[in-house]
């Protein structure tokens, strides 16, 4: 029983890197935090296990952002790529793993769905990890503890 005792915080400090819900993964989760302003970029894997399609149509993370948007890009007739709002949220077919701003190699390119906080209240620190409930059409929620890091560009990074 001592053991248990001793384990469980560390357990506790290394779950909250990945969290399920009702068929949904979510891992892997970073807040990248801009070099200049009140924004930043979640960075996150999600795997839809289950036998069903769901989206992803909303985050929340308390009172530290005014508003987390789900981003995605499309390509101009011009052939330029930018970045709008993902009205409709990000599809989760059943059976796959959708990667959110290229969580794999933390690399903030022009070309991945990405959830981006608005009007941080406040700037939160390298290091410091923050709570994200993600929200999906189904009705799940998952949430998930997300570690900060800083912008890469900003000599930040973790």
């Amino acid at each position: 029983m001592r053991l248990v005792s001793i384990l469980a915080p560390a357990l506790v400090a290394v779950m909250p890197l990945a969290a399920h819900a009702e068929g949904l993964a979510v891992a892997e989760p970073t807040l990248i935090v801009a070099p200049v302003g009140q924004q930043g970029a979640i960075l996150l894997r999600l795997e839809n296990e289950g036998p069903d399609d769901d989206r992803l149509i909303g985050a929340e993370a308390g009172d530290l952002a005014t508003g987390i948007t789900l981003h995605t890009h499309v390509m101009d007739a011009d052939g330029t790529k930018r970045m709008v709002t993902a009205e409709d949220g990000i599809a989760l077919p059943a059976g796959t793993v959708h990667v959110l701003g290229r969580a794999d190699d933390h690399a903030l390119g022009h070309d991945g769905d990405h959830a981006m906080f608005i009007q941080l209240a406040r700037i939160p620190t390298p290091g410091e990890e923050i709570p994200l409930t993600l929200i999906f059409e189904s009705g799940a929620e998952v949430t998930v503890q997300v570690p900060v890091e800083g912008h890469p560009t900003a000599g930040g990074a973790g």
